[in-house]
């Protein structure tokens, strides 16, 4: 019988030093990405090692080096257009530093996002970057925990409350109002906001509404706050049929502005906060047997290539999602570096992009 062909072994850091004519702790050194090298001795390294095919085992360099050069981040959905944008400016950004990405989704579950921390500490990444879905005080251990082992941590798109860490986040409350605003001097004081508090009752008052949007994401509370400043600013009461409440899924954002505009005094218009409502909205408006603009002005969240070729095209809140994940990179590698600074809250700034979604509500309805 034949002997089977044996299979080259792949070459190491030794061989590679000695085609180099280096000691191996330099080679080491080199390959490793950590301690000084002179220029020259480093070119030498590398030209052996491509010569030689040598190939770093990250595991081994992260056992050595205590660095995987490797970022952890956690995102709701990564098949969401808006964390599709964040992600890929974290990656663009990671990657000029030599450092890769894994990306994990946990659909705004606190346990699956518990569970993709545990996943990122055992894969012992540099560091994580999180929009996370922790409200209440007993929801950040997981984020604690990390911490603790010295995996600093940066939070994208949303806040923690009672966690001080650094965050990279846009002015939900402002550009929520100023939205609100243009369609108040549109004519508009029947305005719907979608999607509200999950919670199950209505809110009666404007108290218990904060209330309950309190124990939801902070973006969500923001945006809600956003709105009534603008209510606020032009005297118009606050009337809390037209706020929806209960699961932030299309349908029921469907069933939500259905019912809004089949109240007496019904809604001439609807902001949608998120993606999903918008969809809803759209579906409920044309459900009724109305059209948008001419019965119902809409304006929404997180503008994309869809909303613009929409007929008519809808006026949408445009956010910088690539620079939010530029942000959040670059903060979280300056905290790899050791530049340790004072926490960092950046704000960046949002876009009102207007299309023709908006007009005055209709005669009838003024």
């Amino acid at each position: 019988m034949a002997e089977r062909e044996r299979t080259p072994s792949p070459p190491t850091i030794s061989e590679v030093a000695a085609t180099a004519g280096v000691g191996r702790a330099t080679a080491a050194r080199t390959l490793g990405g950590y301690g000084y090298v002179s220029p020259e001795l480093r070119e030498r390294v590398l030209a052996a090692a491509e010569q030689l095919g040598y190939r770093a085992n990250a595991l081994a360099r992260s056992m050595s080096t205590g660095v995987t050069h490797t970022l952890g981040v956690i995102v709701a959905d990564i098949g969401n257009p808006f964390f599709a944008g964040v992600v890929r400016g974290i990656s663009d950004t990671s990657r000029e530093r030599g450092f890769d990405t894994i990306v994990l989704s946990t659909h705004e579950s606190l346990s699956e996002e518990i569970a993709a921390m545990n996943v990122l500490i055992d894969k012992r990444v540099d560091g994580v970057i999180v929009a996370s879905a922790a409200v209440e005080r007993a929801d950040v251990a997981h984020l604690t925990a990390a911490i603790e082992r010295g995996i600093p941590v940066v939070l994208v798109d949303r806040e923690v409350s009672h966690l001080d860490l650094d965050a990279v986040v846009i002015d939900n409350r402002e550009a929520a109002r100023e939205a609100v605003d243009s369609l108040i001097r549109a004519g508009h004081t029947r305005i719907g906001f979608v999607w509200g508090p999950t919670t199950e009752g209505r809110p009666a008052t404007r108290r218990e509404l904060l209330a309950a949007a309190s124990r939801n994401l902070w973006t969500d509370a923001e945006r809600l706050r956003g709105y009534l400043d603008a209510l606020d600013d032009a005297g118009i009461p606050f009337d809390p049929d037209l706020v929806m409440v209960g699961e932030k899924t299309e349908s029921r954002a469907t069933d939500e502005v259905t019912r809004m505009l089949a109240l007496p005094e019904r809604a001439t218009a609807v902001f949608c906060t998120e993606t999903d409502a918008m969809t809803g909205s759209l579906r409920a408006v044309r459900a009724a047997g109305l059209a948008y603009p001419a019965d119902v002005s809409l304006i929404g969240f997180d503008d994309s290539s869809w909303a613009a070729v929409m007929d008519p095209p809808l006026t949408m809140i445009e956010q910088p999602m690539h620079e939010l994940g530029e942000t959040a990179a670059a903060t979280l590698l300056s905290l790899i570096d050791g530049k340790a600074t004072p926490r960092s809250r950046h704000t960046l700034e949002t876009k009102l992009i207007s299309r023709a979604s908006v007009s005055a509500p209709p005669v009838a309805d003024r």
